[in-house]
């Protein structure tokens, strides 16, 4: 059978890349993309919706005969401590509304994205493991730590098949932050690349995980590959790729541009961040479906630079 894929906020930073890679895996033809706002850069079918829209997104599905959804829609964890009201509305709404069709639909895979901002102060800084009790410290983080709990439901009493990763911080070259606490480490290329100052939101010292955009992306993929039978975390599977904070990785990029300057002002997201891992234990992703990054702090910022580089 052929696979029709339905992508939700595809005009995000994740949902860009993931979009384009979807089309060359399934072709263009079979790759459904979707955002509230139509993005420049996509080839193919695009369809504006606001995923909150059930019917909306239920026409979309039977038009298209679709068979999975990737549901990458939502506010992220800065820009959702402004607005925590909306924030819980959007990101449930639009995950229930997905799985509710997938449901009725009989789709027959789904993607929901989790965050490391699930976890909260009370976890272990290092090597946070799979099954820590889950406490977050953001409406964001609420909202997907209730998303984990309402996917394996769907899977549980329905056998749908929804699968996730907890991602960490995203770095890609594609697309500019987009409002998560771990974007400084994007913003902070753009800045070099520019032979500007900058600012950072963080302290020179906060050690978070990271995952470069390549391996977020092949990990998504190899995730939702997996044969069934492998798949034995219906929540959310810990993902990790590298850990460093604003320092290591200043100094880093100070290697290519040595007059490249920083200053630290930390503000709301320092607290934030204060609550989050250090570093990710991802043993069982390794163990179910064969997980193992690519990118350290050196390849990730040379592939950044190179990129960057070429798009000046």
């Amino acid at each position: 059978m052929q696979e029709k894929i339905l992508i939700t906020g595809a005009g995000g930073q994740l949902g860009f890349v993931l979009t384009l890679k979807l089309q060359e895996k399934f072709g263009v033809d079979h790759v459904i993309a979707t955002d509230l706002y139509s993005k420049v850069g996509f080839s193919g079918h695009f369809e504006t919706l606001d995923a909150t829209d059930f019917q909306k997104l239920e026409s979309i599905v039977i038009k298209h005969n679709i068979t999975q959804i990737y549901h990458l829609a939502a506010i992220l964890s800065a820009s959702g401590e402004k607005t925590p009201t909306m924030t819980w509305d959007l990101n449930m709404k639009t995950l229930i509304n997905v799985l509710e069709v997938s449901r009725i639909h009989e789709v027959n895979k789904v993607f929901f994205p989790s965050s490391i901002a699930v976890f909260g102060a009370n976890a272990l800084k290092d090597n946070t493991a799979q099954d820590q009790f889950l406490l977050p410290s953001t409406i964001y983080g609420v909202s997907k730590a209730a998303g984990e709990n309402w996917a394996n439901y769907y899977h549980q009493k329905y056998r749908l098949d929804v699968r996730s990763l907890r991602y960490p911080g995203v770095i890609g070259h594609e697309s500019l932050p987009g409002g998560g606490t771990t974007d400084y480490a994007v913003d902070i290329f753009h800045k070099a690349i520019d032979n500007k100052p900058f600012e950072c939101f963080l302290s020179a010292s906060t050690l978070l995980p990271m995952i470069y955009m390549d391996d977020a992306i092949r990990a998504t993929i190899e995730l939702m590959d997996a044969p069934k039978e492998n798949i034995t975390i219906r929540s959310s599977y810990n993902l990790a790729g590298m850990s460093f904070n604003p320092n290591q990785l200043f100094l880093r990029i100070r290697n290519t541009y040595p007059e490249f300057k920083i200053n630290y002002k930390p503000d709301f997201r320092q607290q934030i961040a204060d609550t989050w891992p250090n570093s990710i234990d991802d043993s069982k992703a390794a163990n179910d479906w064969g997980w193992k990054p690519k990118y350290d702090l050196e390849a990730m910022t040379e592939s950044m630079i190179k990129n960057l580089k070429l798009k000046q």
